[in-house]
């Protein structure tokens, strides 16, 4: 059915209908005469070529066909309600776009994305992930989180919070790891990043050729921590990512050795309008940050 021919007098008829299952009280509610109310209903019966109601001496019931149309018809009055409120409220639904290093949406951003709707159900919200690399301006996005030390050409960032590196393992292979030299007896797993763990392996104050290191290599610290989980090796990676894991013991943090490598930043292009939309979500993103701890957001 094309939709400039949408019969909304009997439609509004057929729900109002539904709702008193009685043609002389829809006609009361509308300001109309029966007549027209069953007459209306009648219409539209015929122009889908159903019965929506079963008329009976005492009243009307509905059909299979009108119990299947009702919720549909409802909630396209209410919807239509709800935008003409807004409108006439000057109130407007915004996009904000934000591409996310996978490890953040996944392990930080979805958990607290509940709360973000709460407060801010106008604002549509549209995620993409990436490996800390992205295009803004190709992708069409607002914003970008991701990590690095802050900076990018062309690019203002803001500061959530920092992510220092450690080694990270399950508990049965954290059993066998005393001291930092241990993690050599296992396999060691990384990012595409060749030296981590030769300069925490410098930090732990632990001599190794720098030949001698061989590690499994992954472009996302959520896949390397789950190959950590399955028994595969010790990671090094974040452990502000993974405080669930952690906090449920299937990873172990065996050294209080950090590798500072840079933190999570909200970026943006310099000269980028902000809208309130945008704003808004940008407010949001810092106070859940908690001003650069992780652990207190």
């Amino acid at each position: 059915m094309n939709v400039t021919h949408l019969p909304l007098n009997a439609m509004r008829a057929f729900l109002v209908s539904a709702k008193h299952l009685n043609f002389t009280k829809a006609a009361v509610e509308l300001c109309v005469t029966q007549a027209a109310v069953s007459q209306q209903v009648k219409m539209l019966e015929a122009q889908l070529g159903v019965s929506l109601f079963i008329r009976q001496s005492r009243g009307i019931n509905l059909t299979e066909e009108g119990i299947m149309l009702l919720p549909v018809v409802k909630g396209a009055f209410e919807n239509l309600s709800e935008a003409m409120d807004m409108l006439m409220q000057g109130i407007r639904r915004e996009v904000v776009s934000v591409g996310v290093v996978g490890t953040f949406a996944v392990n930080w951003l979805l958990p607290r994305l509940a709360d973000f709707q709460a407060r801010y159900p106008l604002i549509d919200l549209r995620i993409s992930t990436h490996n800390n690399k992205a295009d803004p301006v190709a992708e069409g996005l607002d914003y970008l989180i991701r990590f690095g030390k802050g900076s990018w050409h062309a690019t203002e960032a803001t500061a959530l919070f920092p992510a220092p590196l450690t080694a990270l393992c399950p508990p049965d292979i954290g059993r066998t790891i005393t001291a930092p030299k241990d993690v050599l007896n296992h396999t060691l797993l990384r990012s595409y990043q060749p030296d981590e763990w030769q300069l925490w392996l410098q930090e732990a104050k632990v001599v190794v050729p720098k030949a001698k290191l061989s590690a499994i290599v992954f472009d996302s610290s959520i896949a390397m921590v789950e190959a950590a989980m399955q028994g595969y090796g010790v990671a090094l990676a974040p452990p502000a990512m993974f405080q669930r894991q952690l906090a449920e013991e299937k990873l172990v943090q065996p050294f209080d050795i950090y590798l500072h490598k840079g933190g999570y930043w909200l970026t943006r292009l310099h000269g980028q309008h902000e809208t309130p939309g945008q704003l808004q979500w940008k407010a949001w993103l810092l106070a859940q940050a908690g001003a650069g701890d992780p652990a207190s957001a």
